[in-house]
């Protein structure tokens, strides 16, 4: 069964930048929607930014003109691009993979993304 992966989380100073990686083993990225969603100590988890399997990109507003969502199917990756980060962006990030007509979702374990001076 597909399994996504994320990479790239670690530790950076507020106003840097991080750029996360998801690749869909057991699986073709270019079928599924891909989502990224984070969770903060004693917060609900949050969705991001979504990105369709037709490239249409959409993020939550807390994130507008800071991070990027893209896909490149033919490298089996999806990515966000965090810039400007915020120590309020520390959180777990997942990538989730769905295709279009499903409720079932795909999870990473995450990564983590830590904001701090």
């Amino acid at each position: 069964q597909v399994h996504p992966v994320e990479s790239g989380g670690g530790l950076v100073h507020p106003g840097g930048s991080l750029r996360l990686s998801c690749t869909a083993q057991n699986g073709v990225f270019g079928i599924y929607n891909m989502g990224w969603f984070r969770q903060a100590p004693g917060k609900e988890r949050e969705l991001v930014a979504t990105i369709t399997v037709r490239n249409s990109p959409n993020y939550a507003d807390s994130v507008k003109g800071r991070f990027t969502i893209s896909r490149d199917n033919a490298k089996n990756m999806g990515y966000l691009q965090m810039n400007n980060l915020e120590p309020e962006d520390t959180a777990v990030y997942y990538c989730n993979l769905r295709q279009t007509y499903t409720t079932a979702n795909y999870w990473g374990q995450g990564t983590q993304v830590t904001v701090s001076s």
